[in-house]
């Protein structure tokens, strides 16, 4: 079908698709944590063992190709890889203990005001009144969120709890982004995301093994397929569809209509986790967007 469309159009469909599959994600934590009381760090290990034979499969020619890295290219890929896929991953799964998917998803986009935050202070870049009202309008529309979300909370504590876990999640996947160009352009982004995914699994492997006994990996049937369809529409999938429509359209428009993540997001969590869904939660996600927008601009 994509063959038959214009480089444009199959860009599009390619960039809705992954933010489709990115903005399930939460969905499939929800589902997950619905079904048995299992630890956020036993689902991320899950994921990761679902994800790695897929990543491996489809990326074991980048492994073998490209230059040879040295000590200090390995030491800022564990960096990046702990704080990517691991860390913010590991963050955003306890969390979402705590608040609605939609909240999640509204305060995890915040990022790339927090990768501009990150470099107006180890980076020395320039503030612009453009940026300024970015920050505002996204943060703006985060507290309208919040406070919605805190007012049907049955817990007074957990809105707070989960949506600290989620900017911190946010924080940390904003630093992956600050600072990875510098190995994407010598490793290349599909060997960099290989590379960068698989110590991320290890990383992962690794605290489940220091908190959990491996018993704990026996799930009932349903986490298993939560985890599975997490690794395959959520995490494999997407990253190659988002890798397709910025060959065709470029990381700009690809990022734009990544803006419909949070929609998404906000819409399944009340049509399949019965989540409420409120003016004050459309309105601000829809600052949050506009502050998103304007960070694009700029």
């Amino acid at each position: 079908m994509l063959t038959q469309m214009s480089s444009r159009q199959s860009g599009m469909v390619l960039a809705v698709l992954a933010a489709f599959g990115f903005s399930f994600k939460a969905i499939f934590v929800k589902l997950a944590y619905q079904v048995a009381p299992v630890d956020a760090v036993t689902l991320l290990s899950l994921r990761m063992m679902f994800s790695l034979p897929l990543f491996v499969i489809t990326g074991y020619a980048y492994l073998r190709s490209g230059p040879a890295l040295g000590w200090k290219d390995w030491l800022l890929l564990v960096f990046l890889g702990l704080t990517g896929y691991y860390g913010a991953s590991i963050l955003d799964f306890m969390g979402l203990q705590y608040i609605s998917a939609g909240l999640e998803r509204v305060i995890l986009f915040t990022y790339p005001t927090i990768t501009i935050l990150i470099g107006l202070l180890f980076l020395n870049k320039p503030l612009s009144v453009r940026l300024s009202i970015a920050l505002a309008l996204c943060y703006a529309g985060v507290s309208l969120v919040f406070i919605s979300d805190s007012q049907v909370s049955e817990d007074s504590a957990a809105p707070w709890i989960g949506a600290g876990l989620v900017f911190a999640s946010a924080v940390s996947y904003a630093a992956y982004n600050a600072f990875s160009e510098v190995s994407i352009s010598k490793l290349g982004a599909a060997r960099f995301s290989v590379l960068a995914l698989v110590i991320s699994i290890a990383a992962a492997q690794l605290h489940f093994l220091a908190v959990n006994p491996v018993s704990d990996l026996v799930q009932p049937l349903p986490v298993y397929g939560y985890c599975a369809a997490m690794a395959l529409f959520s995490t494999v999938m997407p990253i190659f569809f988002q890798s397709g429509a910025i060959q065709r359209i470029g990381a700009g428009r690809t990022v734009l209509v990544g803006m419909l993540g949070p929609v998404m997001t906000i819409f399944f969590s009340w049509l399949i986790l019965a989540e409420p869904m409120t003016w004050a939660q459309l309105c601000g996600t829809a600052l949050v967007l506009a502050g998103i927008y304007q960070v694009r601009r700029s």
